[in-house]
């Protein structure tokens, strides 16, 4: 013997169907960006760091980028790139 209109306990269970359909796409919608963005799971480059010598000259382009915005004085610009370069104060 059927309850109502046929429907019974069985459709108050479809909401959570539903939820959990759009949380796996929505997964899966991410898993796909990360594994194209990252270029694949077999992508074999080494660790990103920057070469020796480019850490320093960095930081002077910037210490003469703040200089020339007029951020800081000559003489902070003078005492900074000293000790970038290593002479100390």
């Amino acid at each position: 013997m059927m309850w109502g209109d046929g429907m019974g306990w069985g459709m108050g269970w479809a909401w959570l169907f539903w939820i959990l359909m759009i949380v796996g796409v929505v997964v899966l919608v991410t898993l796909l960006v990360l594994v194209v963005s990252r270029g694949g799971p077999g992508r074999q480059d080494g660790p990103r760091t920057p070469p020796a010598g480019a850490a320093p000259s960095r930081a002077r382009e910037i210490l003469e980028e703040r200089y020339a915005r007029g951020e800081i004085s000559a003489e902070e610009f003078q005492e900074r790139r000293r000790l970038l370069e290593g002479n100390g104060p």
